[in-house]
């Protein structure tokens, strides 16, 4: 018979770009290509019972038990791939995937920070945008941009993550977070000019899901979550533009939520106290962040729950398995 620790345990799966990246127009970007992530989906379903997220938020609040090996698929950032790639192959197989929406996108066809980065990664070759992008910030270091010579900012970012190497690390950190806002998109915007070089609100209207595409999803059952509205990183902003934040996403997503009872998602897996007591207060029954590990609901927060990555299961790897 097995424990109740882990009949409360549940793999939270996490990801982004999902299409046929061989034959696409970016095949650099980090994404699942379609046929993995078909054969994952068998996978899965042959080694692990997937819930949904009603599920897990239900099994949270009310202290019931989980099927063994349970698993929950989870999408970030509302891009069209999950309706036309994702969303049909979690209907042939009959299993429920949950979805994650920056409101701004949706609302304002506007092409949020986060992806100009990823397209501009996925066009650029890394020493020559490293180069590039270390140019430009010593070109507007100290006239109206205050922030820390380029030798303190290699010492302290630029290390190899999880799945990148140390120069991608580095220029995801300055162009993320690191350096001033205004800065940043200037920065990126000259940048996307230069490498993607299409018109922002014709790419943003082909990378993200549109408000029919979402009722299609939510009406068959998907479960559709709140990921903020501008992807920011909400643990860094001040309390009042974290909530305007945080409100203008759920108004964005309101026709596919109950209020009373919705799920976050930490954009970058960014959050503070107050982020917490925020979402807390307003209707949000459970949240999930970046953070990598099994979800133990007798152990974790049930708002900053753990996830691991797509790349943690067969056929990209077995990692999952140093997790258990």
């Amino acid at each position: 018979m097995k424990g109740m620790k882990e009949m409360r345990s549940v793999n939270i799966i996490m990801y982004h770009y999902v299409r046929d990246l061989r034959h696409s127009r970016y095949p650099e970007i980090k994404g699942l290509a379609l046929d993995e992530f078909v054969k994952q989906v068998e996978f899965l379903k042959d080694n692990f019972n997937i819930i949904s997220m009603e599920e897990l938020v239900q099994a949270g609040k009310n202290g019931s038990e989980l099927p063994e090996r349970a698993a929950v698929l989870t999408f970030d950032d509302g891009y069209s791939d999950h309706f036309m790639n994702v969303f049909p192959v979690l209907k042939n197989y009959g299993v429920s995937g949950s979805f994650y929406i920056p409101g701004e996108a949706v609302k304002e066809h506007k092409l949020l920070a986060v992806n100009k980065i990823h397209f501009i990664l996925a066009s650029a070759e890394i020493s020559s945008l490293r180069t590039e992008v270390i140019s430009l910030m010593d070109k507007y270091r100290g006239n109206e941009f205050d922030f820390p010579e380029t030798s303190e900012l290699i010492e302290e970012y630029q290390k190899p993550g999880r799945y990148d190497k140390a120069e991608t690390v580095f220029v995801k950190k300055m162009l993320q977070t690191v350096l001033p806002e205004r800065l940043r998109d200037i920065i990126c915007d000259k940048l996307f000019e230069k490498y993607v070089g299409m018109k922002e609100d014709t790419f943003s209207r082909e990378l993200y899901l549109n408000e029919h595409q979402i009722k299609c999803m939510k009406d068959a059952g998907m479960h559709i979550g709140a990921h903020g509205y501008a992807h920011y990183w909400l643990g860094n902003l001040d309390k009042e533009k974290m909530k305007e934040d945080v409100n203008k996403g759920l108004e964005v997503i309101e026709p596919y939520i109950d209020r009373n009872n919705w799920v976050m998602n930490y954009p970058y897996g960014s959050y503070n106290d107050e982020t917490v007591e925020y979402i807390k207060s307003i209707g949000c029954s459970m949240a999930i962040a970046t953070k990598v590990g099994v979800c133990d609901l007798d152990r974790d927060d049930f708002y900053a729950l753990p996830r691991l990555n797509t790349n943690d299961f067969p056929p990209k790897s077995e990692t999952y398995k140093t997790f258990a």
